[in-house]
């Protein structure tokens, strides 16, 4: 059965909150500008909003998974003072050479949230701010959307990033999404 709704695949870091490297303390989140206000418009429209993220800095003994739930429970704490509920989150612990099929671009993550969500991945769309994330989309026949914010106006430069839609942040790739979902 395939939900009713389309969904949004959304990294983290760079894209939702201030990219902070390996971060590893709660108190350090910090929601982006136009971040929650851009996924409430898609809740608001009845998108699903899925976060997908890798986050290696497990893998590499920086932080561990408690940690990592603090940081969670930190986000979801900022994103309910704006109203906006996450439908899940989905993580990857795993270092880039480990050969999992979780760490974007791979597939795990999409499809976990797929068997979970029951929507269709190709009539998804991934926001992300670099080019694991496009990829993660293209592979998924998603569409990709590339924010400015974190490493995306950098990304935005390399011709082997080709995402469906350049955009400055979150909001404006909703307003986008508004128009396309209509």
């Amino acid at each position: 059965m395939v939900a009713n709704r389309p969904f949004a695949l959304l990294d983290r870091d760079g894209t939702i909150i201030v990219e902070r490297h390996y971060l590893a303390d709660p108190q350090q989140v910090e929601l982006l500008p136009g971040a929650a206000e851009g996924m409430k418009m898609l809740q608001d429209r009845g998108i699903g909003l899925v976060l997908v993220t890798n986050q290696s800095g497990i893998g590499r003994g920086y932080f561990d998974l408690g940690t990592l739930k603090r940081i969670h429970a930190r986000l979801v704490e900022l994103l309910a003072a704006e109203e906006v509920v996450l439908d899940g989150i989905f993580f990857c612990p795993h270092k880039p050479d480990d050969g999992c099929d979780c760490r974007k671009p791979a597939q795990g993550m999409v499809r976990r949230a797929v068997e979970r969500f029951g929507f269709a991945a190709a009539e998804s769309f991934v926001i992300g701010d670099n080019e694991g994330d496009i990829e993660l989309g293209r592979r998924a026949g998603a569409t990709t959307f590339l924010v400015r914010t974190g490493y995306g106006e950098r990304v935005e430069k390399s011709p082997a990033c080709a995402p469906d839609f350049v955009v400055d942040d979150v909001l404006e790739a909703a307003h986008n999404i508004v128009r396309i979902v209509v």
